[in-house]
């Protein structure tokens, strides 16, 4: 289990320090939803550790996170923007996800799998930049795989999609997260990307969180 317990933090000039109470379970989707401003990006920044809090504890099954360093957090970050280098291959995006040293016929191995797991079989060579926006987001996705972190934060990641590769790639991170028990958090203003994935729901109102009841699609 996730856990933030009471973790605080003000931005400079702020006059009210945002304060985060929340858990999320393996295999689950949560949800952080709240009006612009209202400091979803700060939390994501906490629990990654780009931020340092003045007070409070996170938690992964009974361990602080909070004295790791960034680079060394059980965590994956996928932005609105896939993040991928356009000059390198699929393949070699995915391959940034390995740990330094992997040699290299274990290294091909593992990126065709991961690559297949996300559903882009045979697409290692091709170039990052004529992949679709979907596919984008699915090579990110599978380096993801191969950083094999217990939590994954997931903020605004399918805002830049079509209607329907955001259904598809919606659905395969909820597949993923259930396979390999991620603790995935997901800050969205969609309530349709909440209601389709998240098992557990939190809103930001005057800077705190209050979980409210998911309202699945039919």
């Amino acid at each position: 289990m996730l856990a933030a317990e009471a973790l605080t933090f003000a931005h400079p000039g702020q006059t009210a320090p945002y304060r985060f109470s929340f858990t999320a379970a393996p295999g689950e989707v949560t949800a952080i939803s709240g009006p612009s401003g209202s400091g979803k990006s700060t939390l994501l920044d906490l629990i990654a550790g780009f931020l340092k809090p003045s007070t409070g504890r996170l938690l992964l099954d009974g361990t602080d996170l909070l004295p790791l360093e960034p680079e060394h957090r059980p965590v994956s970050l996928l932005l609105q923007s896939d993040n991928l280098f356009d000059h390198l291959s699929a393949g070699r995006n995915v391959a940034l996800g390995l740990p330094h040293g992997t040699a290299r016929s274990d290294a091909e191995r593992q990126v065709r799998a991961a690559l297949e797991e996300v559903g882009l079989t045979g697409l290692a060579a091709q170039p990052a930049a004529t992949l679709s926006g979907g596919q984008k987001q699915r090579v990110a996705l599978a380096r993801t795989l191969l950083r094999a972190r217990e939590v994954l934060l997931l903020d605004e990641p399918f805002s830049a999609l079509d209607d329907e590769t955001r259904r598809s790639t919606r659905a395969l991170v909820g597949t993923l997260t259930e396979r390999h028990g991620w603790h995935t958090v997901l800050v969205s203003h969609h309530a349709d990307d909440v209601a389709a994935l998240a098992a557990r729901h939190y809103r930001i109102e005057a800077g705190e969180l209050a979980e409210e009841q998911v309202v699945s699609s039919p």
